[in-house]
C-alpha cells in the first residue's frame, strides 16, 4: 500500500508520542507498525525528505554500491546504512552477497534479458579488406592446410592397408589352425 507523505509524518508524530494510528484495511497490524518504526528511524537519521515519494528510481553506480558495501563489511549495521542511503536493507543485503561472491565485478550492472540464440547470425558484419601481406599469408596457409589434409589421407590409407593385411593374416592363421585341428579329430 502506498501512503502519502503527510500521512507518514502524522504516523511518525503519533509514534513519538507513544500512540499508534489506526491500521488501514488490508494491512496487518504487525506489518503496519513495523513500517511506522522504519519511517521513524529513517526520518530521525535523514530528515523529513526521506519520507517523500521519489518519481524515479536512482541508478546506483558500482562505486556508490561499493562504498555502502564497504561500510557493511567494516561492521556498520546494514539497516543503518540502508536507511541513511534511502534504500531497502534487502537491496543492500543483495549487493553485499554479490560482492562476497564475485567481488567488485558483482556490483557492476550486467546486461539484462535473454541473450540472442545465434548472435553471429544476427549481426551483419562486413570484414575489412585484406592487405597484401594478409592476402599472401592467407594463400600460404590455405596451401599448407591442403598439404596437411593430403598427408592425413595418406596416413589413414596406410593404417587401413595395415589393418586389412593383419585381418587377412589372422583369417589365414585361423583357417590353418582349423585344418590342423580337423586332422587330429580324424585319427
Amino acid at each position: 500500500m502506498r501512503y502519502s507523505y503527510e500521512y507518514k509524518l502524522e504516523c511518525v508524530e503519533l509514534y513519538r508520542k507513544g500512540q499508534w494510528p489506526e491500521t488501514p484495511d488490508g494491512v496487518s497490524q504487525e506489518r503496519f507498525r513495523h513500517n511506522i518504526r522504519d519511517w521513524a528511524r529513517m526520518e530521525a537519521s535523514c530528515g523529513d525528505e526521506v519520507l517523500k515519494h521519489k518519481n524515479f528510481n536512482k541508478i546506483w553506480t558500482a562505486e556508490e554500491k561499493y562504498e555502502l558495501v564497504a561500510k557493511v563489511v567494516a561492521g556498520v549495521p546494514r539497516t543503518t546504512i540502508a536507511i541513511k542511503a534511502g534504500i531497502s536493507p534487502g537491496m543492500l543485503y543483495q549487493w553485499v552477497q554479490k560482492y562476497k561472491i564475485k567481488g567488485y565485478n558483482g556490483l557492476v550492472d550486467m546486461k539484462k534479458g535473454r541473450p540472442p540464440k545465434e548472435p553471429q547470425m544476427k549481426k551483419n558484419v562486413n570484414p575489412a579488406p585484406l592487405t597484401e601481406s594478409e592476402r599472401e599469408e592467407l594463400i600460404r596457409l590455405r596451401a599448407e592446410n591442403e598439404y596437411i589434409k593430403a598427408e592425413n589421407e595418406v596416413i589413414k590409407k596406410r593404417i587401413a592397408l595395415r589393418q586389412e593385411k593383419e585381418a587377412a593374416r589372422l583369417k589365414a592363421k585361423k583357417q590353418q589352425s582349423s585344418r590342423i585341428s580337423g586332422k587330429k579329430d580324424i585319427s
